[in-house]
């Protein structure tokens, strides 16, 4: 570490002794990363936060005493730091953990449930998100308000051919911006949706469930063969990769579990090199708020396709990192806000609401900026 540096200061709250002791073992291995203190419940928390002034709290939520989700509605009230919740792999703790997303923590990551095997992984998966989260705007609750969804279509129509390919490529910060942006499209919305989330198995089918609450369009976790139909949204689950497939019958997905790809599975790479491959003019890729840059070469694919290719704009992402990626190397046709991309996407499959028929909204990018 080069010397003027600060460290980042990391205070790890978790009621297991285990676990106070486990994972500053693990930030120990980068010299970036100080851990400035431990605490075992909320209450502890909240006094050592104004004794130490750390730069991010990694949180456990399943606490007595004082809970996770208590404390952090605690610190965004004082003075919102950016937080990591270490969450169980549990239904229960999933589904705690998109609270904690919903109120403002920063991302998420699962406690390793062989130690053995997977403490590498993690330690690693933590140690990104931790520098990531050091560096980002913390994300206040109701900045993403979603829209109240209009009723669903119904199921007895059958749902039209989809006009175009909406391939949607997101990590951190993707559940709030997400849920912001489905909510705002319209039950006969006429493209396809398939969105490939950084989350770990057993967490995208209840987020998808999540999403199919929060929004008029049908969304659903993947499973190999389902139809892309217009008005669908479909959610790799964690664990595989998915791809598209143009079929005599109708087009769908398929899912596999080939290796990891820039270290993800499922990887936004796989679904764009598809999208490019299958669905070429007709495909819109869209990249979102992410660590890394997972998605940047698929985009570009998509682009020598002739498809259409958005980058989310810098200051509506949480992680500014695969957006990026994708521009700097020139892949991104268009730099789009968060608040305008749903009547971008509706524009450009079709559905001109004020549009006229330009074709959409955005800030045209010239390839190679």
């Amino acid at each position: 570490m080069k010397p003027g540096i600060k460290k980042v200061r990391v205070l790890v709250v978790d009621d297991s002794a285990l676990m106070r002791k486990l994972i500053p073992q693990m930030l120990e291995a980068d010299p970036s990363i100080e851990v400035v203190g431990t605490a075992m419940d909320g209450t502890f928390c909240l006094k050592k936060i104004e004794e130490l002034q750390p730069n991010v709290i990694t949180l456990d939520l399943q606490m007595p005493g004082m809970n996770g989700i208590d404390t952090l509605k605690e610190i965004m009230r004082r003075n919102p730091l950016p937080v990591i919740v270490v969450s169980s792999h549990s239904t229960e703790g999933a589904s705690v953990t998109f609270k904690a997303l919903g109120l403002g923590a920063f991302d998420f990551v699962t406690k390793p449930q062989d130690a053995s095997t997977h403490m590498a992984e993690t330690a690693s998966e933590l140690i990104a998100k931790i520098k990531a989260a050091a560096d980002c705007k913390v994300v206040r609750p109701g900045t993403f308000q979603t829209a109240v969804p209009v009723a669903k279509l119904s199921s007895a129509k059958a749902a039209p051919p989809a006009t175009k390919l909406v391939a949607i490529g997101i990590s951190t910060g993707g559940p709030q911006a997400l849920e912001f942006l489905l909510a705002q499209l319209p039950p006969d919305f006429p493209g396809a949706i398939v969105i490939v989330q950084h989350m770990p198995e057993g967490f995208t089918e209840m987020f998808a469930r999540r999403l199919d609450e929060l929004c008029s369009l049908r969304v659903k976790e993947a499973q190999s063969g389902d139809v892309l139909q217009a008005g669908r949204v479909l959610v790799c689950p964690g664990s595989r990769h998915i791809k598209v497939k143009r079929m005599t019958r109708g087009d769908i997905v398929v899912l596999n579990d080939e290796v990891r790809v820039n270290g993800h599975r499922p990887s936004v790479d796989v679904l764009f090199h598809s999208a490019a491959e299958e669905f070429g003019s007709q495909t819109v890729a869209v990249i979102m708020t992410g660590m890394g840059d997972d998605g940047a070469e698929g985009l570009g694919a998509v682009k020598r396709a002739g498809g259409v290719t958005i980058a989310q704009s810098e200051e509506s992402c949480v992680v500014y990192g695969m957006p990026k990626a994708a521009i700097e190397r020139g892949y991104a046709t268009r730099v789009v806000a968060l608040d305008v991309l749903s009547s971008t996407l509706q524009a450009l499959c079709g559905r001109n609401e004020g549009y006229g028929n330009s074709g959409g909204a955005g800030k045209s990018v010239r390839a190679g900026r």
